[in-house]
């Protein structure tokens, strides 16, 4: 197997610490790679694969997050940080296609997620099998945790208010800017976690409990898409479109999203 796609350095736990741009000797053409959290997981999967089959080095950085922050993919993107490829929500990449950041006719959907639950290794599992289960278990938790990226926004500014609770809720609640919900949930630091099932069911210390109930479900579409100024454009397109293939579908499963077609 070649050595070159999804070169990782991670802190002891896999997928809990921010894949870096690695220094390794070029074999031939490199493609960057800037991912979120939430299609992290297949793509270590599946470089090997993807490797096999090419001399193109891929190289990704994972926890690129939305929002304001200085580590946040639009932030990254200012400040020139070099990337050929982004894999992020489908509605985020569409803000950037808008904003002449990513060529429109590169887009492909590449997989989909529900927001679940977790709660630390051995504790018990709340019930949130229907919507007044979860306002309960979200008013009995001692502490809540949630993502500072789009499912944390959607709890924080809209189903904590839908469900009449916000101002129970919200004065209990960590919103975690960097790393993972399901890190700090094993950690201690909050008793129930939510973030995207695909960013949850990889970290170890946790359990996953499951999804939130149907109406009250919010499900991103996670895209990929080739940047304006992608010094390699015509090689970027086949990573996205061996991601988009029905080889990767089984390890996008795996990883906890659903296949978006």
């Amino acid at each position: 197997m070649r050595n070159g796609w999804w070169r990782a350095r991670t802190a002891g736990v896999v997928l809990a610490a921010t894949l870096l741009w690695a220094v390794a000797p070029a074999r031939g053409e490199e493609i960057r790679v800037l991912t979120s959290g939430a299609f992290a997981a297949a793509l270590v999967e599946l470089g090997p694969q993807f490797q096999q089959t090419t001399t193109i080095d891929v190289v990704v950085a994972e926890d690129g997050t939305l929002g304001n922050g200085p580590d946040t993919i639009p932030s990254r993107l200012a400040r020139g940080e070099p990337v050929d490829v982004l894999i992020m929500s489908a509605s985020a990449l569409d803000d950037l296609v808008r904003a002449g950041k990513v060529d429109p006719g590169s887009r492909v959907e590449l997989g989909k997620s529900g927001i679940g639950l977790a709660v630390r290794a051995g504790t018990p599992h709340p019930d949130i099998g229907t919507v007044d289960a979860l306002r309960q278990t979200l008013l009995q938790a001692k502490s809540i945790a949630f993502s500072s990226s789009i499912s944390g926004v959607y709890l924080s500014t809209e189903l904590f208010q839908k469900l009449g609770i916000a101002d129970q809720v919200l004065p209990k609640s960590k919103r975690i800017e960097v790393g993972r919900v399901g890190a700090a949930v094993a950690r201690g630091e909050a008793e129930i976690g939510f973030q995207q099932k695909s960013e949850l069911v990889t970290v170890p210390g946790i359990e996953y409990v499951g999804p939130l109930p149907e109406p009250v479900q919010r499900t991103t579409v996670f895209a990929a898409g080739i940047v304006q100024d992608a010094k390699n454009a015509a090689g970027a397109k086949r990573p996205i479109e061996f991601l988009a293939g029905p080889s990767a579908r089984p390890a996008i499963l795996r990883s906890g999203l659903d296949p978006v077609r």
